[in-house]
């Protein structure tokens, strides 16, 4: 590792990680009404993001590493009115939310009771549901024929059957890749509510949107609750509440039933942002008083009355909780029994409030990865491929895939060399054998390694059907082996998608990094599969080599060790202040990285904590743009030549470059694919790319990194931040250095906050065999 003096001209360097401030700055442009005199949101921290949904959100809108949501949920009672509430005044808080659950349980039968009839009316539904309801009501009345909605009748689900033999997969001509359109209100529905907007001071810029996210019925629906502005991306309570005091006046008021139920969703779409699927209920308590709720509790009660969120209970094993159960059908005496012995015999149980959505995703994910687990056949014998294996901890890697359905793997960058040799091995046995990465870089260098384009595809790409093996009669994926490189980057809802399209006997590997940065998703797949034990484990004894490699190894243990780099693999360039990171890191990948290293511009990637500051990723991609390619950025800020990333779906990230511009759309070149991005959607998904923060560079490489660390980044570095930033790199990393201790305090003593998921007890409670570890 070689160190620079200041003001000594460097020969590479640089650092940085991201703070996630995408919602912040969606929320700045979301001009929406606020209110000296309005409900106040003190308790929600001012870096906290707002909820942003929309196509094209860049990842790193999504869950970060360093910091959590300001989360609450409320301990539900017994509710009022009821025998029990009038039997027992007083309630221990046990006993409370066991009656809250048995409340909950019979209101859910008696939905599913009322669903076997028509439904009555549709003044409570919004979003997809609402057009649903619309379109069907329409044909009834002869108004509209059903081919109107339907361009051919859909084909009745046949059952899941086990994987077809093998089939040649379908050719897909490489060409132009047009994003498909994103779902858009009509200009009839985004115009009413335009004139709702108006009439409650609110931009009219937010119609679309509100439109889009709401539904065709979206001006009905927010004139009786302003409130639904919230689910609209970027907007805030303080700005909901301003338009609700315009447009229902005296009736406005901060314990509005309407305004806690929203309130209440917000918090959980906020910490889904930050990578959560479920928030403790006392969380979510507090942040509510934050937000002027004067009674949290029966806010959050309301909220799941309504259906709003769901509830769950955490601190019980599976015999528990099953007899927790049991115990809730037997009667509230009964109940609260057992409540009061686990609490006195067992951890306290943790009331959980998630929505439903991420709830599904995470029972549907569960059941899937036990289908998987133990219906692969568990006889075959791929000795002979272990045996020709080209090191022992890949021979493991096949053994293991052999004898499970669904198996583990652990290991740095050197490790993906296993997954290939399996892979390499399964085709030779005969399997439909394929690998998936995060990124078209990850999907290049597995095809690579295991010598066939073929072999490997991007996940996004397989799961919307743009790449792969395509699918058999039944819709599953035809493949007999999945494996999921950069499994970290796994989200829970990508991943129920994931299972649901695998045929019963297929078998899956989950490979990556458990040190690195999570899923710009809500979940934590790969973290909550290992830590559940579920399956088969493989840890990759493959160290990384070169300076770099010891380098990140030794960050993942936590410690910053000084490396030997004779052939300036590793440089620190300490800087002053962030202007003078700035200054160095473009002195870095224009000069002195080319010339000491051998590494182009075009090849050379600066990676940094987050957009904002005056180190971030704007103020550098302005300062990069200046140097290596100047213009005036004619085509919305962008000129051809231009370093793009291009983000067709949240936490996506495609890099490219700008070739021109026209009426259709701005036309990128992405790795030799060409993308037209339409107009309107430039802005949101299309970002200068010579800076990127680290949940952005995930799951890439580049033969040379710059990573940039000015002061104010202390508070956004973690170990997994770090071991992210640190190993992108393949032959050169430069880290130009401001934060002084706060580097090697980071790696050592600040571990990232944990994400509150419900995916490891639901493994841990299914019947799987006995997990080992190879």
């Amino acid at each position: 590792m070689t160190a620079l003096d200041r003001g000594e001209t460097p020969d590479p360097a640089a650092e940085n990680d991201e703070a996630r401030e995408a919602g912040e700055e969606a929320a700045a442009s979301a001009d929406a009404p606020g209110g000296e005199d309005g409900p106040d949101s003190g308790g929600v921290p001012d870096g906290a993001r707002t909820t942003e949904r929309a196509a094209g959100t860049s990842p790193d809108d999504a869950p970060g590493a360093a910091g959590g949501p300001v989360e609450a949920t409320p301990e539900a009672g017994a509710a009022p009115g009821t025998p029990e509430a009038a039997e027992a005044p007083v309630l221990s808080e046990a006993e409370a939310e066991l009656a809250a659950q048995r409340e909950l349980r019979e209101r859910i039968e008696r939905r599913k009771a009322q669903k076997e009839g028509p439904v009555a009316a549709g003044a409570k539904l919004s979003g997809p549901a609402a057009d649903l309801l619309a379109a069907v009501r329409a044909v009834e009345s002869g108004e509209k024929p059903a081919t109107a909605f339907f361009d051919s009748p859909a084909a009745a689900p046949a059952p899941r059957r086990v994987a077809p033999a093998a089939a040649p997969a379908p050719v897909r001509p490489p060409g132009s890749a047009t994003p498909p359109a994103a779902r858009s209100a009509s200009p009839e529905a985004a115009d009413a509510v335009a004139a709702v907007l108006a009439r409650g001071g609110a931009p009219a810029s937010l119609a679309h949107a509100a439109a889009t996210t709401l539904g065709e019925q979206a001006a009905d629906l927010l004139g009786e609750d302003p409130w639904r502005l919230l689910a609209v991306p970027g907007v805030r309570p303080e700005q909901a509440d301003g338009f609700a005091r315009a447009l229902l006046g005296a009736e406005c008021g901060p314990d509005d039933e309407r305004r806690t139920a929203a309130l209440v969703g917000w918090l959980l779409e906020r910490g889904a942002l930050r990578g959560h699927t479920a928030l403790e209920a006392a969380k979510v308590r507090a942040a509510l008083t934050g937000l002027a709720v004067t009674d949290p509790e029966a806010a959050v009660r309301h909220a799941v009355a309504e259906g709003t969120v769901l509830v769950f209970q955490d601190g019980l094993d599976a015999a528990d909780a099953g007899e927790a159960g049991s115990a809730d059908e037997e009667g509230p005496a009964d109940a609260a029994q057992d409540a009061d012995g686990a609490q006195g015999d067992q951890e306290p149980v943790t009331v959980l409030l998630g929505l439903d959505r991420y709830a599904l995703a995470e029972e549907a994910l569960a059941d899937g990865l036990a289908r998987i687990l133990n219906t692969c056949e568990k006889a075959a014998d791929w000795s002979d491929a272990a045996a020709a294996a080209p090191s022992p901890s890949a021979a493991e890697l096949i053994r293991a895939a052999a004898a499970a359905g669904l198996v583990a793997h652990s290991g740095g960058e050197s490790a993906r060399a296993e997954p290939a040799a399996l892979i390499t091995a399964a085709r030779a046995l005969g399997l439909r054998a394929v690998g998936s990465a995060h990124s078209a870089d990850g999907m290049r260098r597995l095809a690579g390694a295991v010598g066939d384009p073929a072999s490997a595809v991007v996940l996004a790409d397989l799961l919307s059907g743009a790449a792969g093996p395509g699918r058999d009669a039944d819709g599953a994926l035809a493949v007999d082996l999945l494996v999921v490189l950069d499994a970290p980057q796994l989200d829970v809802e990508a991943g129920a998608m994931l299972v649901e399209s695998l045929a019963d006997g297929t078998r899956l590997v989950l490979s990556g990094d458990p040190g690195v940065l999570g899923s710009a998703g809500a979940g934590r797949v790969f973290a909550d599969v290992l830590a559940a034990r579920a399956c088969p484990v493989v840890v990759s004894r493959t160290p990384d080599p070169g300076p770099i490699g010891e380098l990140v190894s030794g960050i993942g243990i936590g410690e910053l060790h000084q490396v030997e780099a004779p052939g300036k693999e590793v440089v620190i360039v300490p800087v002053r202040d962030a202007g003078e990171a700035v200054h160095r890191t473009v002195q870095l990948v224009a000069d002195s990285v080319p010339r000491a290293i051998g590494v182009p511009p075009s090849d050379t990637q600066v990676v940094t904590v987050g957009h904002g500051g005056s180190a971030g990723t704007t103020a550098l991609n302005a300062a990069l743009k200046q140097r290596l390619n100047p213009g005036p950025g004619r085509f919305g800020g962008f000129d051809p030549g231009d370093r793009v990333v291009h983000v067709p779906a949240p936490g996506r990230v495609v890099p490219g470059r700008v070739v021109s511009a026209d009426a259709e759309g701005l036309r990128l070149d992405c790795s030799g694919t060409s993308v037209v991005v339409r107009p309107d959607a430039v802005e949101s998904s299309v970002r200068h790319g010579w800076a990127l923060s680290a949940h952005q560079a995930a799951g890439m490489r580049w033969p040379a990194v710059v990573v940039v660390l000015p002061g104010d980044a202390a508070p956004g570095l973690s170990r997994p931040w770090v071991c992210t930033a640190f190993s992108r790199g393949e032959r050169h990393l430069s880290v130009v250095h401001g934060v002084d201790q706060a580097l090697p305090r980071a790696v050592a003593e600040f571990p990232v906050q944990e994400r509150t998921t419900r995916l490891r007890p639901l493994l841990e409670a299914l019947p799987v065999p006995d997990a080992t570890q190879v």
